[in-house]
């Protein structure tokens, strides 16, 4: 009796050692749940992936002067990336700064992204009437209208840095504000 017991105990636990190893190599997603299907960066299908990470999530916005910009523009550089809002005091107080970085001469893209219609941002319209009149000529600022790329980066607080790779890895995230020098600093610690 007692070995019919212990070969059912080491068959449920077989069992769920392999439940744990198929499950433990699939990624799950933000509920929760298994995600079969992931994208996957051309670094990472030709071996090329330098950094380590998940795929930059990839994105069509466009400027406060209604240009198109994508993240597929700047393929092969590194992109630093922050996500302010107009009422955050912090990000305010750090504008002087990330229009300075913008306006300087780099091995990277400087981006700032604020998200009309989500999270207390004003309406698009309201924001860029608002950013116009504040003086910041070398800030390219996206519109993120909803918040829906906000929400794949997982920005849980404004402002939050994101640190892109050549390879289009999203090598890191930082939340809160981050100096000019830190920035570079984290830039240049990436490929």
């Amino acid at each position: 009796m007692n070995s019919k017991r212990n070969r059912w105990i080491w068959g449920a636990i077989s069992a769920a050692a392999l439940i744990l190893v198929v499950l433990g190599s699939q990624s799950l997603d933000k509920q929760g749940g298994i995600s079969l299907n992931r994208s996957v960066s051309a670094a990472e299908t030709t071996g090329q992936t330098l950094n380590q990470g998940r795929p930059a999530p990839d994105f069509n916005l466009k400027d406060t002067n209604g240009n198109a910009v994508s993240l597929a523009d700047y393929k092969g550089e590194k992109v630093y990336v922050k996500f302010w809002a107009s009422w955050c005091p912090i990000c305010l107080a750090g504008l002087d700064e990330i229009n300075q970085l913008s306006g300087q001469q780099h091995d990277y893209k400087v981006l700032t992204i604020v998200s009309p219609g989500y999270n207390g941002e004003q309406s698009e319209a309201d924001f860029v009437n608002w950013f116009s009149k504040r003086g910041y000529d070398n800030m390219e600022v996206l519109l993120d209208e909803g918040g829906s790329l906000a929400k794949q980066f997982g920005v849980r607080g404004y402002p939050s840095s994101f640190y892109i790779g050549s390879d289009g890895v999203l090598a890191k995230s930082v939340p809160g504000h981050n100096p000019n020098d830190l920035i570079a600093q984290t830039i240049d610690s990436i490929h």
